[in-house]
């Protein structure tokens, strides 16, 4: 069930791999925020950006395709147009979830990734999430 609050709890509770599509060193950007959120929960970041910037400490890959390990977390933090392409990547490499970040909303990509056996979170942020679960990190 796609934005199912066990599943929400679930992933940002189980350690795990974030690959987090759209991550620069630009300080301005909610991906950045987020995504030191996300690590200091106990998670592992990938940056994904065309640059491969290191981030957080963390280097960065141009695509998923580069990245080595099993990714468990997709974060899409692009344009809702470029989503379905990320969430089909995300299909390809075999990762377990897909969580599009608010306002990134394409119900045929999440249906895709549903039917692919991804869960899903959809136009939700993990930073308000891990608020509304008290979790800080």
């Amino acid at each position: 069930m796609r934005n199912d609050p066990a599943t929400i709890e679930r992933l940002l509770t189980t350690p795990g791999t974030w690959a987090v599509v759209g991550l620069s060193t630009n300080t301005a950007r909610a991906a950045y925020g987020v995504s030191a959120l996300v690590r200091g929960l106990g998670h592992r970041i990938v940056p994904v950006h065309p640059r491969a910037e290191t981030v957080h400490d963390s280097p960065g890959v141009r695509s998923l395709a580069e990245i080595d390990v099993p990714v468990d977390v997709v974060d899409v933090f692009v344009n809702a147009g470029l989503a379905g392409a990320v969430v089909d990547q995300a299909i390809a490499i075999g990762a377990k979830a897909v969580w599009l970040q608010l306002g990134v909303i394409d119900r045929a990509a999440a249906d895709r990734a549903e039917a692919a056996g991804l869960d899903v979170v959809m136009d939700r942020c993990p930073a308000i999430e891990a608020g509304r679960l008290g979790l800080r990190g």
